[in-house]
């Protein structure tokens, strides 16, 4: 068998990993490896694809466009059983999907057909869920809707944050791989039509998606707080002009007097026992932990207790 892995990221490394022993037990060939160079502007926390296939002397490809024709065309003289692609950024199209005599098929970060598109597990926090898995399919012309072949599930803890959630997603991915690898070289792996209308969809995220509205209650903060933290961009509020990020804290159960007499999203109130500043939301309290300005150095919760100055200000404004 000769296969096209195009990856990248902690996932894209885990299942190139998997290949690279199933094909030395095998005696199967990576005929080319495919990911894209590092973006100069993006923090590179992540295990390098490229890296990887160095170190065991694969051929490595790198092309701004992996649906130029050019390219297409030095893939297909590679004569391709399977192409994987496992977290490759680029959407790939119809002349390449069609070269691999035996399927091209993608490694998504869900369990399809739920979350599908970009992000997704930065979405599953986001949204509360308590359970989440990557899903092996063939790619078709529109993104993540082709048949299944695979999923392994991944439970969301609630300390969990995207870094976190993603590094078991990944080990959890080349897992699969090594199960059903064998399958699908020997045809015998299966093949499941996606139910498309309990299907749903999520686009990419920027970093100013990150801001906080306190007219939430203290858990969708929390969530969103947890899906964008440290390596991410960070979750963030305002005061008098300067963001402020919000890299911990959790959600606290409003006071049964806060109910009768409650204070406006966003006012800061009395610190907790010196471990934070608590806050007002739409439902309950919000306790930050760590806390940075923007072009500060970071604050832990015992600090940002003393910020006597922020009490009784709202944040957001």
């Amino acid at each position: 068998m000769r296969l096209i892995f195009m990856g990248y990221h902690n996932v894209g490394y885990c299942c190139l990993e998997a290949f690279i022993d199933m094909c030395r037990d095998y005696g199967d060939d990576i005929a080319a490896v495919v990911t894209q160079a590092d973006d100069p502007g993006e923090q590179i926390w992540f295990a390098s694809v490229r890296d990887l296939a160095f170190a065991h002397y694969l051929p490595v490809h790198q092309p701004r466009d992996p649906n130029d024709p050019d390219f297409v065309r030095a893939m297909a003289k590679l004569r391709p059983d399977f192409l994987f692609s496992c977290y490759y950024r680029h959407m790939l199209k119809p002349p390449l999907l069609e070269l691999p005599r035996k399927g091209a098929l993608n490694l998504h970060g869900s369990l399809l057909p739920r979350y599908r598109g970009r992000c997704p597990t930065n979405w599953v926090l986001i949204h509360g869920e308590t359970e989440t898995g990557v899903t092996l399919h063939y790619m078709v012309a529109k993104a993540d809707q082709g048949d299944m072949v695979a999923q392994k599930r991944t439970p969301i803890a609630l300390d969990d944050t995207a870094a976190t959630l993603l590094s078991r997603q990944a080990a959890a991915a080349g897992e699969l791989m090594r199960e059903i690898y064998p399958l699908l070289r020997t045809g015998q792996a299966p093949r499941v039509p996606q139910d498309h209308g309990a299907a749903s969809y999520f686009g990419g995220r920027r970093p100013e998606d990150g801001i906080i509205d306190w007219s939430k209650s203290a858990w969708e903060i929390y969530n969103l707080m947890r899906a964008v933290t440290h390596p991410y961009p960070g979750a963030f509020t305002y005061h008098g002009g300067k963001k402020l990020f919000i890299w911990g804290g959790q959600p606290i159960k409003a006071a049964a007097s806060a109910a009768h007499d409650p204070a406006p999203p966003g006012r800061v109130l009395t610190g907790l026992a010196g471990q934070g500043l608590l806050v007002a939301t739409g439902d309950g309290h919000f306790l930050i932990q760590r806390a940075q300005w923007e072009g500060e150095p970071e604050f832990l919760g015992p600090i940002l207790a003393t910020w006597r100055h922020l009490m009784g200000e709202r944040l957001g404004m």
